[in-house]
């Protein structure tokens, strides 16, 4: 039943509104894994980005999105822990290691052995509209626990101004996705880290755009 009706969600009220209020283009959207497992490596300026994202993916593939996410955020009451669980399927992230009770990155490792694709913010969380903070080095611990897992950098740009941080009513704009080549850990977290960086500036040029 929790199938279905995420299913239904994407394919008739998120598609809805992206059709209806957000101007999308997306570049180079061939680029998107077609299989799992893989990580998608974005910027984050609004909770619209994750939906938006889903959406872009064909439906046959929505049972493998797995987006990641604070666990502090989304499970703080039960309607929303159901919503987020069940419909957007997150993987809670518990950003506070004092909490843990096992490695902060195991679900998201597990997620992976099962094949499935990731959806990884490494800012953390959501940063002024349109504005990129530093990469954090979670996704780089990642990447060197699945050397072998393609990881796609995506450069969005306009979300933020669709429904920024703190507001709840949609604000029609033009948005943009910009989707990398896939990379791969390198032989060291710095290294990884400049390439990850480069690959995203070089994606956001083509939005024609100053973010960095």
């Amino acid at each position: 039943m929790n199938r279905l009706l995420r299913l239904l969600f994407f394919a008739t009220i998120v598609r809805l509104v992206v059709l209806l209020v957000i101007g999308l283009r997306i570049i180079d959207l061939s680029r998107l894994p077609k299989v799992g497992p893989a990580i998608i490596c974005a910027n984050h300026n609004s909770h619209l980005d994750t939906i938006v994202l889903m959406t872009i993916f064909p439906l046959r593939l929505l049972h493998l999105l797995r987006p990641v996410a604070a666990a502090e955020y989304f499970l703080q009451n039960q309607t929303l822990a159901w919503f987020a669980i069940h419909i957007i399927k997150i993987i809670p992230l518990e950003r506070n290691k004092s909490s843990c009770t096992e490695h902060p990155l195991a679900k998201c490792s597990e997620a992976l052995e099962r094949g499935e694709i990731l959806i990884i913010y490494p800012e953390g969380s959501r940063g002024e509209p349109e504005s990129l903070a530093s990469f954090q080095s979670g996704i780089a611990h990642l990447a060197k626990l699945h050397p072998e897992v393609p990881i796609y950098p995506a450069f969005i740009y306009g979300l933020g101004k669709v429904l920024p941080k703190g507001e709840m009513i949609l604000v029609p704009f033009f948005c943009d996705i910009a989707i990398g080549e896939p990379i791969f850990w390198s032989s060291n977290k710095k290294s990884f880290m400049e390439l990850l960086d480069r690959e995203m500036k070089e994606l956001s040029s083509k939005i024609n755009i100053t973010t960095f």
